[in-house]
């Protein structure tokens, strides 16, 4: 079935056969992480595998409001971020969306796409009923803090450690959140 012709620079809904370019920006965006993360991604996560998981999630998600959006940019994707019900264990059921994965290649960054697919993350949580969004972040990740702060993104006090099971690669996150209510007069 042919697919509709790219427009520059958008974000969209994702589309199943997309999932190998998807599983390439996260790949590559993985190539910045801090190198033990990075090492352990990279070598631990079958490519082939990943990219049968992308296209279950985008095709056949477990929950309907779960979506993978991409950005686009000219004729390729350059970025993509999911976007669903948060999973926190404090989280109000229907209130609490989340963005988890959140991917700008590295090549198209600087472009405009992060804030555009921010903006549709937001959009979409709306629209699928959520008042408030989280996201959890790298600790160290102070860049793309500051972008999520500019955009009204601020810390909630919680905290994490995650890693590989054997415990030889952990990572801090923070966790952030923003209302996704309307703004007055808008």
């Amino acid at each position: 079935m042919p697919q509709p012709a790219q427009v520059a620079d958008s974000v969209r809904l994702a589309w199943p056969t997309e999932a190998p370019s998807i599983s390439a920006v996260q790949r590559r965006g993985w190539l910045g992480l801090p190198a033990p993360l990075a090492d352990s991604l990279l070598t631990g996560v079958d490519e082939p595998a990943m990219v049968q998981a992308w296209e279950q999630v985008i095709a056949r998600p477990a929950d309907a409001r779960q979506r993978v959006l991409v950005a686009v940019g000219s004729d390729r994707l350059v970025g993509f971020a999911t976007t669903g019900p948060s999973e926190d264990v404090d989280a109000e059921t229907g209130v609490d969306g989340e963005v988890d994965q959140f991917w700008v290649d590295p090549p198209a960054q600087r472009r405009g796409h992060g804030s555009r697919l921010l903006n549709a993350c937001a959009d979409t949580l709306r629209a699928d009923g959520f008042g408030h969004a989280r996201w959890w972040v790298l600790a160290e990740d102070v860049v793309l803090r500051r972008f999520l702060a500019d955009a009204g993104w601020e810390a909630d006090g919680a905290t994490r450690s995650i890693g590989s099971e054997d415990g030889t690669v952990r990572i801090d996150q923070l966790r952030l959140h923003t209302s996704l209510a309307a703004e007055d007069g808008a």
